[in-house]
Formats: structure tokens, sequence, C-alpha cells
């Protein structure tokens, strides 16, 4: 029961908001790509992938961060970096979940599967991206944000232009939010040489995440137009704009507890874009 419980731990089945961010922007697509109509299946299918995806996702990132996570504050009692949980453990546990997710999506068609696979690739490599790349934010909202074409591959066949829109939105909004996340481990990772938004805006981190905000509801609110959304699309927009504001409120002063609130609040965020959407297919 005990390493049953360091599992758990390990793929974040007790901290649930990395699931809800992936799963938010995935069940809109599913949502625009079938007109509000979404096959129950589908949408059963697509919410367990993102979990096990995601789950898949944290086990790979210990195991790639487990030498830096140890000078982290915040992630020192990692089950990992405790040495409770073994990396070869944990590369398994994200196999077999990775494996257990493309097997749900086998009765669905082929670009589906493929770019599942592009997903997959994604996941795996994101966590590297923090040795060299100044924003892995935008790669990790690529990685969170790649539900939104294989859902409209699922339902339509095909992926049209604007859901690669909305991906790109998606990237804006990850970068939002993570850097609301980096923000809290900022010291920490200037020490040990972890490249992240919150270290390459600098003094400009705050501008830059609102400016993330606007160019993320700015791209969902075209895209939805694009699709014929009326009045309850553009509601749930307002009430997220709102949220982007208060985050404002949380991070201008830059505290570590306030910070990290900001970021978990964004699945407010999320659902507020999604019941616009849904509501407004509701009503029509």
């Amino acid at each position: 029961m005990n390493k049953l419980a360091l599992y758990f731990r390990l793929v974040r089945l007790d901290k649930p908001i990395g699931t809800l961010l992936l799963l938010w922007p995935t069940l809109c697509a599913l949502w625009l790509a079938a007109d509000g109509r979404p096959d129950p299946v589908l949408v059963l299918i697509f919410a367990l992938g993102t979990l096990l995806m995601r789950s898949a996702g944290c086990a790979m990132n210990d195991y790639a961060d487990q030498d830096f996570d140890r000078h982290v504050k915040r992630t020192v009692d990692r089950p990992i970096t405790s040495g409770r949980v073994s990396g070869k453990e944990a590369l398994a546990i994200a196999g077999l979940l990775a494996l257990i997710s493309f097997c749900l999506i086998l009765p669905l068609n082929a670009l589906t599967k493929q770019l599942s696979v592009a997903a997959l690739i994604i996941a795996g490599t994101y966590p590297y991206f923090k040795r060299f790349f100044a924003i892995p934010q935008a790669y990790l909202g690529i990685a969170f944000g790649f539900g939104i074409p294989m859902a409209f591959a699922a339902v339509l066949g095909t992926v049209p232009a604007v859901a690669w829109v909305l991906l790109i939105g998606n990237v804006f909004w990850a970068v939002a939010y993570d850097t609301e996340y980096a923000m809290v481990d900022r010291d920490d990772d200037l020490k040990i040489g972890i490249k992240t938004s919150a270290i390459t805006f600098g003094r400009y981190d705050v501008a830059a995440i609102m400016v993330c905000y606007a160019v993320h509801l700015l791209l969902l609110g075209w895209a939805g137009l694009q699709l014929g959304l009326g009045v309850c699309f553009l509601g749930g927009l307002v009430v997220a704009a709102g949220i982007a504001v208060y985050h404002y409120r949380l991070i201008r002063d830059r505290q570590r507890d306030a910070c990290f609130y900001a970021f978990r609040h964004n699945n407010w965020l999320g659902a507020a874009v999604f019941g616009g959407i849904a509501l407004d297919y509701v009503v029509r």
C-alpha cells in the first residue's frame, strides 16, 4: 500500500490541476468539432486519455528532473528525488500508462492515431527543453494542447485551420499559467541553471503573463466567431478575461503563495471558456 501511495503521488493523482488544464481545451475542441454534440464515447476516450497521458508525463518529467529536483524546495520530497521510487519504476509506469492511452484510441481513425504519436514524442521530450530553451512553457503549451487537433481529427477526419489557431492560443495560455508556476521556483531555478519563462521575462514577467492571456482570449474569440458561436460564448470569454484580471492582482507583488494560487486558479478560466462554448450550443 505504501508503494501504491508513492505511485499515486508520482503520477500526481493527488494534484488534478494538471489534468484539468489539459482537459478543458480538449473538451472545447470536441464540442466545436461536433457542433456541440460530441459522441459520449469519444468524450470518455479523450477524458481518460488526458488523465493517463498527463500521469505518464509526470512520471517522465520526474525521471528527467530528478537531479534538479533535489535542489528545489517544492520538489525535494518527490518520490524519485527522495529515493522511494526508482527511475526504472518511473519509466515503466510512464510506458504502461502511455500504452493504455494508445489502446483507448485504437477504435479511432488513422489520423488521430498518427497525431497521438506526435503528442507522445512532444510530451516525452518536454522535460529536456528546460536545459536549453528560453521559454520551455511554449513547448509545454503544444504538449498540453495537442488534444485539440486530435479531437478535430477524431470527429471530422481532418484538422482544419481553426484547430491550429486554437492550439496556438493554448500555447499562449500555457505560457501565462506556467510562468505563474515558474515564479514560485525562480530563486531555486536560477541557482541550478534551469531555463524558465519567469527567468527569461525577468522584471517584465507580470506584463508578459497578461499579454499572453490577452492573445489567448483573442485567438479563442476569433476561432469561435469563425465557427458561428454567439453571445453565450462571448460571455464565457468575458468571464475568463475577468479571471485573468484577478490573476494580475494575485501575481503583481510576485509572492510565492499568491503566484501558485493563480496558477491553480486557471482551472476556472478554462472552465469559463468551455462553459461559454457548451452553453452557446445549448441555447441555439
